[in-house]
């Protein structure tokens, strides 16, 4: 593990494997920088690739109160880290994010998305107006593994009797450590999960190539919203990999990715 500080003086930790040109692997909702392990191995005779913990998470610090743009700065300094500029791949929440971090004009030199949880039609129900408000409501009162279930069930739609068995699993204490950080996610994906479409001229600024990709058994939702951010982005690219979900794997990531980044 190595450490950087962001701009407000949080520490930010991350891993650093491999050899090439540098790529920044950013995390979704409730992962920390072991999430990507697996992806991080298979790049790492191509590239030299950096694993972090986004603010709140792993070892990485927390400074209150939070905000996007204190977030950005911690991508910033990594990025600094990694020479000053470097591919992106960001994964979920984290690929919103990193959205965000191009739209900033973040040295990237080119970025790839997969499934960023964006909300655009009406293939699916649009988070509750009161979503951002029960969540809160749950964390504040110590009842972080209810907040876990709530985001499970109401954002990502795991059924109900899935998020049951999980409540029991070994990585359910890792989960509830790290809940206060899914609003955190929330502020990223403010605005995002409304069902009302692309938000007009929001990635208009993005002048880096950017591939978007989906898992072509994600449900419709996903699916639809990745093809439209393709369309979307000024040089946007569009992949979808055959029986992949939202949580693709990593074998059939890396090498995409690969060609992308390197081609």
């Amino acid at each position: 593990m190595e450490t950087t500080r962001s701009r407000d003086g949080t520490q930010i930790a991350f891993d650093r494997q491999g050899s090439g040109t540098p790529l920044i692997l950013v995390a979704g909702a409730l992962s920390d920088r072991t999430s990507a392990a697996a992806l991080a191995a298979l790049l790492e005779s191509q590239f030299t690739v950096f694993s972090y913990d986004r603010r709140g998470r792993g070892d990485s610090g927390d400074t209150r109160p939070y905000s996007v743009p204190r977030e950005l700065e911690d991508l910033s300094a990594l990025l600094e880290v990694a020479g000053g500029k470097a591919f992106v791949f960001g994964h979920s929440s984290g690929a919103a994010l990193a959205l965000e971090g191009a739209v900033r004009a973040l040295p990237m030199a080119k970025l790839a998305v997969y499934e960023p949880p964006f909300i655009i039609d009406g293939s699916r129900e649009p988070l509750p107006a009161t979503y951002t408000e029960t969540l809160t409501s749950l964390l504040t009162s110590g009842r972080r593994g209810d907040a876990v279930e709530y985001f499970l069930t109401v954002a990502v739609q795991v059924p109900q009797a899935a998020v049951t068995g999980m409540r029991s699993s070994p990585m359910w204490p890792g989960m509830e450590k790290i809940a206060h950080t899914l609003l955190y996610d929330q502020a990223i994906m403010e605005g995002k999960m409304s069902g009302s479409g692309v938000p007009a001229g929001a990635w208009d600024s993005v002048g880096i190539p950017t591939l978007v990709i989906e898992g072509g058994a994600s449900p419709a939702w996903m699916r639809n919203s990745a093809a439209a951010l393709a369309k979307a982005l000024p040089k946007g690219q569009h992949r979808s990999l055959p029986g992949q979900t939202h949580g693709a794997d990593p074998a059939v990531l890396a090498p995409v990715l690969e060609a992308f980044f390197l081609g």
